[in-house]
């Protein structure tokens, strides 16, 4: 991929659509109708997301720095620990023990206002389920009655799986704080009613990144094609 351009074309657009929607939800605002369709650059959508980001500007402390203290305070209260005993670097395993582990994160994302997502099942059971399914799909063509069960079972134990599941992707706090600042970037903040305008443009750029390529590189020359 060319460092300058943003291919379109070579990027689903589902995953695409996934990525506005969560720019939408980490600034809360939503996309009018038609206003991307003559987007041609980096630079003009982002010129369209700063316009639509609501909040008096403030050039305070990076937001992911709030973010943590913010997360801190919430973990200490939950779990009844000294918050200066949290460090970025604090293991999230260690803090939250399988047991219970469901309930203590489901405190704390009462305690912040928001979910923070950091759970998952172990990887090998939506990985079975996708190949029960794909086999099952196939299945339809041959001896539907019997496929056509798995597969309504099958996608129905995928989001059971993730309503259940207690593994965790990150690793330590700090992980956490800058996942919740990408996602939520708002609500992260020490007041949901102020931004921080200098930071949004990297932020923008971030969640392309990771949930289209970790390489992408964005400039505001940057095309969509």
């Amino acid at each position: 991929m060319n460092n300058s351009t943003f291919e379109l074309k070579n990027v689903d657009s589902e995953d695409l659509g996934d990525v506005l929607g969560k720019i939408e939800k980490s600034f809360d605002f939503k996309f009018e109708g038609a206003e991307l369709k003559d987007v041609k650059t980096f630079g003009e959508l982002c010129d369209i997301i700063t316009n639509k980001i609501q909040g008096n500007n403030i050039d305070d402390d990076c937001t992911t720095q709030q973010a943590f203290y913010k997360l801190r305070n919430a973990i200490a209260q939950i779990l009844f620990v000294d918050k200066y005993s949290i460090t970025p670097n604090t293991d999230l395993r260690l803090l939250f023990p399988k047991h219970h582990r469901r309930q203590k994160i489901k405190d704390l994302d009462s305690n912040i206002g928001f979910e923070t997502d950091i759970l998952r099942p172990k990887h090998w059971i939506p990985s079975t389920l996708v190949l029960i399914i794909l086999a099952s799909f196939v299945g339809l063509f041959i001896f539907w009655k019997v496929a056509l069960p798995c597969l309504v079972l099958s996608v129905a134990g995928i989001k059971l799986a993730y309503k259940i599941g207690s593994e965790f992707d990150l690793q330590n706090v700090g992980q956490v704080a800058e996942k919740n600042t990408r996602e939520h970037y708002l609500k992260a903040r020490r007041n949901s009613s102020t931004v921080n305008r200098n930071e949004v443009i990297q932020k923008i750029k971030e969640l392309f990144r990771k949930d289209l390529d970790d390489e992408l590189v964005l400039e505001r020359e940057s095309t969509f094609i």
